[in-house]
């Protein structure tokens, strides 16, 4: 096993009994990350980086990042690195402070080695359009890694990092977990701050982050969890905080649920055999896991009403990308201010990104607000309260990540469907209602994987890392 297909705290223990140090880490993650061929990164750091790391002459047992390499999704803000959420429009924007997540990992000891590439402006679910181009899945080149966190994806697959952070807005590192082959975690929207995280839909927008392990996705919420006066929705209240402890131990017992129209509506039968199999296997370990019925209209409405409210509030939150403050320019010659912002956003935008501003934009306007934006507003509201109602009984949500393997790149279209394809976006349901949600690693189709998806109440996070390391252990079981 190389050095950075080790765990956080595979590493952390090596690095505390010198069987390997810091430097040769961060050069060997360096190295890879040079080497890259599936199109992962917008800026490589590497000689600071190394620079960094040659510094570390002790490592700090107490602190399980210390002299641990990572990347960061490009839409975060870096004092000093170029940030540009993989978009034209940004091209060339240095910023003038750090996010907050990147603040405490380089408090924490962890090392940057480079921004990762993304869906333009976090806007997509493939991972193909950023301004650099696709990025491939490290599984299989032909394949997508998903998105929008694509990028920091594809370093944890590819072993070029043990850890990498990115942001999940609809199932923007869930659903690339699953395509990979590992955790991928959204914590409750709240706990880990979102300053200095650029908005894409600000009432769905979590910081989250892969990891090889459940155990790891502990260790990283328990650094980076916590109010930051910086964030109006910080959250200041009690909660659980012994992510670490329910990580290793596993909890005693659970009870938890499924929708059958999320389990019995995917089209590959061995893939539905497999779900109850893991059904079955759980009971051992006094997991129980019952069906439980949901209204098929409030499944229908998640696509739509995530589409209207994601691309009305990122019209709203990248009006700023004008041509003035930011990004490309417009012709200086232009007739008026109009004129020219029109040329900027023609030239810094892709066509997805220009389709969502004006369906978001078109949603907002009063005429149109009450039909379109507010009644989208109402089937969320009425999604998450049902939910709360299920989360009264249970003590989460359990149901297959994806329907099937990663997609060819080959097969990736750009239109919106004109079907509901709940079984596909369901994993809204999580940002919806600011849900703690997992994706874990489960089975395995012609070599490639599948995972599987827990979903908990609000500030259960800790509650549900037990449950999720007692799944981690029986699907390790069987494997």
């Amino acid at each position: 096993m190389g050095n950075l297909n080790k765990t956080i705290a595979m590493l952390h223990d090596d690095l505390v009994n010198n069987r390997v140090t810091s430097y040769e880490l961060v050069e060997e993650s360096c190295k890879k990350v040079t080497d890259d061929t599936c199109n992962m990164y917008e800026k490589k750091i590497v000689k600071d980086a190394l620079k960094r790391a040659k510094k570390k002459t002790s490592i700090d047992k107490n602190k399980l990042l210390d002299g641990i390499p990572f990347v960061l999704k490009d839409n975060f803000s870096t004092k000093g690195v170029e940030s540009t959420a993989s978009s034209n429009s940004l091209n060339g924007y240095i910023p003038l402070y750090d996010a907050t997540v990147y603040t405490k990992l380089k408090k924490a000891g962890a090392i940057l080695i480079a921004k990762t590439s993304m869906d333009e402006l976090a806007m997509g679910g493939t991972g193909t359009t950023s301004h650099i181009g696709p990025t491939l899945n490290p599984l299989d080149k032909t394949r997508i890694i998903g998105g929008s966190s694509a990028g920091s994806c594809a370093a944890v697959v590819a072993a070029h990092c043990p850890f990498s952070i990115g942001s999940d807005t609809g199932d923007s590192v869930r659903k690339p977990a699953s395509y990979g082959g590992i955790v991928g975690f959204k914590p409750t929207y709240g706990l880990v701050s979102r300053y200095g995280l650029f908005a894409f839909a600000q009432s769905l927008d979590t910081v989250a982050y892969f990891s090889k392990d459940v155990l790891d996705s502990a260790i990283l919420t328990e650094v980076l969890a916590g109010y930051d006066k910086n964030d109006s929705t910080s959250y200041k209240g009690k909660y659980d905080k012994s992510f670490i402890k329910n990580a290793t131990e596993g909890v005693k017992s659970a009870k938890l649920c499924y929708f059958p129209q999320l389990v019995d509506n995917i089209k590959d039968k061995k893939i539905v055999d497999e779900y109850y199999k893991l059904i079955e296997k759980l009971k051992k370990h006094n997991i129980t896991v019952e069906k439980c019925e949901i209204d098929e209209k409030l499944l229908n409405a998640i696509y739509p009403a995530y589409m209207i409210i994601s691309s009305a509030e990122a019209s709203s939150n990248n009006a700023c990308l004008d041509g003035l403050r930011y990004g490309i320019s417009g012709d200086i010659n232009a007739d008026n201010y109009r004129e020219y912002i029109k040329q900027a956003r023609s030239k810094g935008f892709s066509d997805m990104i220009k389709r969502r501003f004006v369906i978001g934009s078109f949603s907002l306007l009063s005429d149109n607000k009450q039909e379109i934006f507010l009644r989208a507003q109402k089937a969320r509201t009425r999604i998450v309260k049902y939910m709360k109602e299920v989360f009264s009984k249970y003590d989460g949500l359990l149901v297959p990540a994806s329907q099937n393997v990663a997609p060819l790149l080959s097969d990736i279209v750009y239109s919106w469907t004109k079907e509901p394809n709940y079984i596909d976006n369901h994993m809204a349901i999580g940002n919806f209602g600011g849900f703690p949600s997992i994706t874990l690693p489960w089975i395995e189709k012609d070599n490639l994987p599948i995972g599987i998806n827990l979903t908990s109440d609000n500030f259960k996070d800790a509650n549900l890392l037990g449950i999720a390391k007692v799944i981690e252990d029986t699907v390790k079981e069987e494997n």
